[in-house]
């Protein structure tokens, strides 16, 4: 089954076959393009100092108490949250803490990646030295291990403070009941709520001094380096492969772009498509392979059914390219007075005119300027006619210059030149030969 011409599927494909034809006139542009960008790239790469990045890998350990607050997911285990584990790793007092460490002013920023389904955080920073990339690198784990554990410390402080300050406040109200159940009569409603409140602070008192004894032997565990960073043997930057990766496809999209507008600024008609998209005008036959017998019967009918008259003036695009190759076959083959522009009065007898434009060396303002010159005649233009001429055309001569030998042909004998009026035809010349009586 076939598509209609205006589907999408037609109409995508008809597009690509156009930038593919484009891509191939204009390869030497895209070509020098690619190339440009590749040597860029190289260039770039070489110039490009070389960079070294050294990773250290630390196991996090939950610390302190554990608190049921943070939801257990893929990136988190138990009461760590990886993700704020590695903002905190990221943080300015971590850094200033590993600056310290190297006795450096300021240290290179750290990468902290996270792997997914594990309590490992990877540390790395790149210098322009492996030696102290890996420095550097260690520090941070070390800084980010020591500012987590003093923070566990000061969180358990504040705990063990805030329990133990409980402890004593519960402490001070059993006491005070104490001291009231010695004063109130036994069997009375008074001293069986002191009672009551004496077990009440009791429970309080032994859960509290659980809590102070559980926080006073917490083992504060931050994590350990599992892997400590290295010195790497080998830059991480630039990468060549990606450098001329990148160079490459920016040279291509920018040459495809400057194919693209070179060719919308050339108006030089290269195809019959070409002149139909750049002219407008109608391509009735393609001649760049003048044994085609097929594409010349074709033309012939196709310009006698156009042509409304009998007179037929074939005009080429350049002038220079001539008349004849296409003018010549037309008034064997048709019953039209076929004229090629070489006398005066053919403009104005013709009844139709038929471009011939020679592909690669007309372009679309010349075709312009025809259609101008026979508009202002009045002369109809049935099509044009594509030919692929030599690459270095013999000039034509002058039409006064040369003898005209008249391609006109009529079914019935010949026909009259009804156009001009018998006082414009041509006068023979006056010049009289030397020695004849006046």
């Amino acid at each position: 089954m076939s598509l209609p011409p205006d589907s999408p599927a037609r109409r995508s494909g008809s597009d690509l076959g156009e930038h593919l034809s484009l891509l191939r006139r204009r390869w030497l542009l895209l070509l020098g393009f690619t190339l440009a960008g590749g040597t860029a790239a190289v260039a770039l790469a070489r110039l490009t100092p070389p960079s070294y990045t050294a990773t250290s890998q630390v196991l996090v350990s939950p610390v302190g108490v554990q608190e049921q607050s943070n939801q257990v997911t893929n990136r988190q285990r138990e009461s760590l949250n990886l993700d704020t584990e590695a903002q905190v790793a990221r943080s300015s007092v971590v850094a200033a803490k590993a600056a310290s460490l190297v006795r450096a002013s300021t240290v290179e920023p750290v990468t902290v990646s996270v792997p997914p389904n594990s309590a490992v955080l990877w540390l790395s920073v790149t210098a322009d030295d492996p030696a102290s990339a890996a420095a550097q690198s260690r520090a941070y784990a070390e800084a980010y291990l020591a500012n987590r554990t003093e923070t566990a410390q000061a969180a358990l402080a504040a705990q063990q403070k805030a329990t133990l300050a409980k402890l004593k406040q519960v402490n001070t109200g059993l006491a005070k009941v104490l001291t009231e159940l010695t004063t109130l009569r036994k069997g009375s409603t008074e001293q069986q709520l002191a009672t009551h409140k004496q077990s009440v602070l009791n429970r309080q008192a032994y859960s509290l001094t659980l809590r102070y004894d559980a926080l006073k032997t917490v083992a504060l565990t931050p994590g350990s380096v599992i892997s400590p960073a290295a010195p790497p043997t080998q830059p991480s930057s630039p990468s060549l492969p990606l450098y001329l990766g990148t160079g490459l496809m920016a040279g291509l999209l920018l040459g495809a772009a400057a194919a693209h507008v070179r060719d919308r600024l050339d108006t030089r008609l290269r195809t019959p498509a070409d002149v139909e998209r750049l002219t407008g005008m109608a391509v009735i036959a393609d001649l760049s392979d003048p044994n085609d017998r097929a594409v010349l019967h074709d033309m012939a009918s196709t310009v006698v059914a156009a042509c409304p008259g009998t007179r037929l003036l074939v005009r080429p695009v350049p002038v220079e390219l001539g008349a004849m190759p296409v003018a010549a076959p037309l008034a064997a083959a048709t019953p039209l007075s076929v004229m090629t522009g070489c006398e005066v009065a053919d403009l104005a007898r013709a009844d139709a005119a038929l471009l011939v434009i020679g592909l690669g060396r007309a372009r679309a303002e010349h075709v312009a300027a025809a259609v101008r010159h026979l508009a202002r005649h009045n002369m109809s233009i049935i099509g044009a006619v594509t030919t692929t001429p030599p690459a270095v055309s013999t000039a034509v001569p002058a039409p006064e210059q040369r003898p005209h030998a008249s391609l006109g042909k009529l079914v019935a004998g010949p026909e009259p030149d009804r156009g001009l009026p018998p006082e414009t035809t041509p006068m023979q010349a006056l010049t009289r030969p030397p020695g004849a009586p006046q």
